[in-house]
């Protein structure tokens, strides 16, 4: 459930993203506004950044493993 859960985590953030940019790239927001969705766009791709990089950690522990894919403990960071 957790591994859906984070999936689901970073197909939301990512179609949050790409609805940021399309609201930035119309060119209709303020000054301010656009400073505040860039903002969230920077957590955002954060966000997924980090998800990612969860994600090739452990594609790299089930590489790894004597040439054979076998699962071993993988310790996230929520913090990263």
């Amino acid at each position: 459930m957790a591994r859906k859960k984070a999936a689901l985590d970073f197909e939301q953030s990512l179609a949050e993203l790409q609805q940021l940019v399309e609201r930035l790239e119309s060119g209709e927001l303020s000054l301010e506004d656009s400073l505040t969705c860039f903002e969230q766009g920077i957590g955002l791709t954060r966000d997924c950044q980090a998800a990612l990089s969860q994600a090739e950690q452990k594609v790299q522990i089930l590489l790894e493993r004597d040439g054979s894919l076998q699962e071993a403990p993988f310790e996230s960071d929520p913090e990263a």
